[in-house]
């Protein structure tokens, strides 16, 4: 979460996405807001031979900026019916000619409807599916900000943790079997906690003295990066996956580390620092060695970043616009600033994002004065959609759990 363009350790604590912000939901409350041009968009009519598969359908394809459904004229007719318990079949038509026709099973209907979605979208764009994605995120609905998970266009909520105490930062272990979160649970400090989601039991990953937060996993799951402050000043550790064998990565005693994250490959840590007198991204060997600036080269706050698993060029992040924040990606592959790609959503304030699987889209959180939101954003066409429903209160601080 961010103060009102200011960094401090207390922002690190909260990852830099808390102090400040921010029964399953049904699809018909969604609210919507989309924001895009019809270039570069592929043209779909899309169906269900139910009226909760067509509505389903045709909420999740209305947040791909890919596309542009239309009720004629079409390029691709895709359609979709169950197919048996947890079952759906997708087919894929170019005008008569048959381009795909598959069976799919899912958890549940509409998670099969989701993964169906995802068949047909790599049939027409070539591009990974996000729609049966998994999110963690904090909610606000019971008046103390809690961890829940659910679905892309959040059916099946479900909420973790009812601590009563400020909880942050959920982040999925790779696997989708655990997940990690900063809470200030028993002790009143923030301290890591790990939910096995199996049991969904709840116990303490990392608590040193001081603050223990920023927590997240590795792509292969093996590994921990997290800002620990027990030896002094805010800091970047990894440790195992159990939160043992905890190392320090990086020593700037006049400087505060926050969210960090790893590279795709697992070899980099990307993380922020002031080190240089303004929240900075910075890169360094994930076994420890000298951090590198990366030139974004765009404003003096920049935060919250994220590294593509589906893009190992890509970098979003938060950058301070004006009176606000806006999401900006940078390319590590091309020698230009980073570009500000959320301008198009009427909010000053828009923060927190993260990737999904295809590389192109991102979630992220839209703040209002007394509102937080989360709203699917397509980084190349600057569509948005925004996916928690109001019954669900303020929801900030996404991770996305990629389809398995």
């Amino acid at each position: 979460m961010l103060p009102r363009l200011k960094f401090s350790p207390l922002v690190l604590v909260l990852a830099l996405a808390l102090a400040a912000l921010p029964a399953n939901a049904q699809v018909r409350e969604l609210g919507e807001v989309d924001i895009t041009t019809d270039v570069g968009t592929i043209a779909v009519r899309v169906s269900g031979s139910t009226a909760e598969l067509n509505q389903l359908a045709n909420l999740a394809f209305n947040a791909h900026g890919r596309y542009r459904r239309v009720t004629g004229g079409e390029t691709f007719a895709i359609s979709f019916a169950p197919a048996g318990t947890n079952q759906v079949q997708v087919e894929v038509r170019r005008g008569t000619a048959p381009v795909v026709v598959q069976v799919v099973t899912g958890s549940s209907m509409r998670n099969a409807l989701f993964r169906a979605a995802d068949v047909a979208v790599k049939a027409t764009s070539g591009l990974n599916g996000f729609f049966a994605s998994r999110l963690a995120f904090i909610s606000e609905r019971t008046g103390k900000m809690e961890v829940y998970t659910g679905d892309l266009l959040f059916g099946e909520v479900r909420q973790l943790t009812t601590d009563n105490a400020l909880a942050a930062s959920p982040r999925w272990a790779p696997d989708g079997r655990r997940l990690i979160y900063t809470g200030y649970f028993r002790s009143g400090r923030p301290d890591i906690f790990q939910i096995d989601l199996n049991s969904y039991q709840r116990s303490t990953l990392v608590s040193f003295q001081g603050t223990n937060g920023n927590a997240r996993f590795s792509p292969d799951g093996q590994r921990i990066v997290m800002v620990l402050s027990g030896e002094g000043n805010p800091d970047v550790y990894v440790s195992n996956a159990e939160g043992r064998q905890v190392a320090r990565r990086t020593n700037t005693p006049n400087a505060v580390e926050s969210s960090p994250t790893f590279s795709p490959d697992g070899s980099q840590i990307l993380f922020v620092s002031d080190m240089a007198g303004g929240p900075q991204l910075y890169v360094m060997p994930a076994a420890g060695g000298a951090p590198r600036r990366l030139p974004t080269q765009i404003s003096r706050y920049c935060a919250e970043p994220d590294w593509s698993q589906a893009d190992r060029n890509k970098i979003v992040f938060t950058v301070s616009s004006g009176r606000g924040f806006q999401v900006a990606v940078y390319d590590l592959s091309k020698n230009e600033p980073a570009k500000v790609v959320s301008s198009r959503i009427p909010s000053t304030d828009v923060i927190e994002p993260v990737w999904l699987a295809d590389g192109r889209h991102v979630i992220c959180t839209v703040r209002g004065a007394n509102t937080r939101s989360l709203w699917i954003l397509d980084t190349e066409s600057g569509k948005a959609t925004r996916i928690s429903p109001e019954q669900m209160g303020q929801c900030s601080q996404v991770s996305v759990l990629a389809p398995r």
